[in-house]
């Protein structure tokens, strides 16, 4: 008998589970005001907000000005600890070498380089300048990276030297914007490119102290770029209020205590490693791990232990990924101070939130947020029982519904449950973004009166809860029915061999589209007709014949974004010949 076929539909949450007294209770959701939010803040002296005084500035002036900001851990086992006092001097610094190059309020600096401290000194001393953040992943080939500059209008590239000949040497001349090329490990020395600075010998020669530029709600503060279906990357700007999302969300869905130790295990080049893995942690004054090294079962099991860590943000792939690496090697080790797991990136799989009961004693907390709203919309917080396959519910300040569109352009709001339609958010909280830059009409095209449309399907139980059923392209029409592929991914992974699944509509004369799966396996399974088959009729018991896979496919690997994602439109364009589309974000191994 499969275990999961027998598990109950809640995991119900009881005081001995929670270590501490959650920040969020119903007394918390009842009484909660963004003005009260505001209040816990301090505000730049004088007036206004920047994201970099709050999350560095007035710790590194007050009493924990000698606690660990930032724990970073090398590649090849060294340590560095940064408090919130050097963590300060040192993103001034780079403040005051933006100000001696001549860039400005308002000017995009981009970064490019691995995990090392240095792009977090200049992620806060570009925000200390009023400049404008974008961060790059630092896998991206020398193409996406070309693309994104040039559409962000960069001016300054912050990168490593071994990144800048391999990926961007070849495109900097073709960026009509760019100024500036600081090279990261270069030591005292200038750039050892020509027509490059080198960033120690940058900072060698700028002060210490920085009066932070005058910031507002409404001033520019971060870019990040996000992939379409098709066309260009779109880049979402958020401003500098937004830093009242990142505290909400940190205190609250991610229930940061002043001495928990937080590890974020996104990367700094997509949002989430940006208000997450920088922003929000610093915001309350806690210590944050820092890993430069790629992933590794064994490592991040170490760290977990070894380091002490309390909160854990990381990714259904990255979960996944454990999982495949067996139960075993998680028990193998003891983390007494891991009291809270939560995931984003995508829909967290039932089996995944149980597989974090299993191997730490705790259950996985799935959430929900985009690019574009910059902050987490919808959560499993630790005072919730856990739905497994929910995204949990809107947090405070946070106003969701579900609503169908018309064929005039009008939309409904649902007011029944279970009910599937497109996934809406009431505009106006603080880290909603401001505009796709250099795209007017496509972000408009995003609103509809006061509403967001998030471009996702999803349904409300009668207690609240949302469930992910797909993106409004990804969703399937067959025989009448509407499938998400979210569903059938989902009951395809209770099998024990399979490890992730992805699924497509496939054009068919008669029905419309028939699903079709894509599988790959865990250690010890190999493919077969007779896996195969085993496989459909098991999703056939589970979902039904309407519902079920007609067809499957074994793949070695899934294309992946980087951050994770599922690409089920790659799928789908490689199944039926199609252009690819953008496939800048796509996962070199896939």
């Amino acid at each position: 008998m499969n275990v999961a076929a027998v598990r109950p539909a809640v995991i119900a949450k009881t005081p001995a589970d929670q270590r501490v007294v959650p920040n969020l209770r119903d007394a918390e959701r009842r009484s909660f005001s963004w003005p009260a939010m505001r209040a816990e803040l301090d505000g730049l002296p004088g007036g206004g907000i920047n994201i970099a005084w709050e999350t560095v500035e007035r710790h590194a002036r007050g009493a924990r000005r000698e606690r660990v900001a930032l724990r970073w851990l090398g590649r090849t086992g060294g340590r560095r600890d940064i408090t919130y006092a050097e963590l300060s001097r040192a993103s001034n610094r780079f403040a005051n070498a933006l100000r001696g190059l001549g860039i400005g309020k308002g000017d995009r600096v981009f970064v490019l380089s691995e995990r090392v401290p240095e792009l977090y000194f200049t992620a806060l001393g570009t925000l200390k300048n009023g400049s404008v953040l974008s961060p790059l992943f630092s896998a991206f080939g020398p193409e996406p990276i070309r693309t994104r500059l040039t559409l962000g209008d960069a001016k300054v590239l912050v990168t490593t030297e071994g990144l800048y000949r391999k990926k961007v040497a070849s495109i900097a001349a073709g960026v009509p914007t760019l100024q500036h090329v600081v090279l990261i490990g270069t030591g005292q020395g200038t750039g050892a490119i020509e027509g490059t600075l080198g960033f120690d010998a940058l900072l060698a020669g700028a002060g210490e102290e920085f009066e932070i530029e005058r910031t507002v709600e409404e001033d520019p503060a971060l870019l990040h770029f996000t992939s379409g279906t098709t066309g260009t990357p779109k880049g979402a700007l958020h401003v500098h209020g937004a830093a009242l999302m990142h505290y909400m969300t940190g205190k609250y869905a991610l229930d940061l205590h002043a001495e928990d130790v937080f590890w974020c295990t996104a990367d700094p080049g997509w949002v989430t490693g940006t208000s997450y893995g920088i922003i929000a942690p610093l915001l309350h004054g806690v210590t944050s791990i820092i890993d430069e090294a790629d992933f590794d079962a064994q490592r991040w099991y170490e760290i977990l232990a070894t380091q002490a860590v309390s909160v854990w943000y990381t990714a259904p792939t990255a979960i996944r990924m454990l999982m495949k690496a067996g139960v075993e090697l998680a028990r193998a080790r003891r983390y007494p101070a891991l009291r809270f797991i939560a995931s984003v990136g995508e829909p967290l799989n039932p089996e995944a939130v149980w597989w974090g009961q299993e191997a730490f004693g705790m259950p996985i907390h799935d959430n929900w947020w985009q690019t574009e709203t910059g902050g987490i919309m919808i959560a499993n917080t630790p005072d919730m029982d856990i739905k497994p396959g929910s995204m949990g519910r809107p947090l405070p300040g946070v106003q969701a519904c579900i609503v169908h569109r018309d064929a005039a352009g009008g939309i409904a709001v649902v007011d029944e449950s279970n009910v599937e339609g497109e996934l809406a958010l009431k505009a106006g909280w603080p880290s909603m973004f401001r505009g796709y830059l250099h795209q007017e009409e496509r972000y408009r095209k995003c609103f509809l009166g006061d509403l967001y449309l998030t471009g996702d399907l999803a349904k409300r139980d009668r207690d609240g809860y949302y469930w992910f059923v797909g993106r409004a392209d990804d969703v399937i029409k067959s025989a009448g029915h509407l499938i998400g592929p979210f569903e059938v991914e989902s009951a395809l992974m209770e099998h024990p061999a399979v490890a992730e699944a992805g699924v497509i509509g496939k054009p068919d004369p008669v029905s419309g589209e028939t699903v079709k799966a894509f599988v790959s396996l865990h250690a010890g399974h190999e493919p077969s007709e007779e896996l195969k088959l085993t496989l459909l009729g098991f999703a056939r018991k589970r979902l039904g014949a309407a519902v079920a896979p007609k067809e499957i496919d074994f793949l070695a690997t899934l294309p992946r974004t980087r951050s994770g994602k599922i690409m089920r439109r790659l799928l789908k364009a490689r199944e039926l010949g199609l252009p690819e589309g953008d496939t800048s974000t796509l996962e070199a191994s896939a």
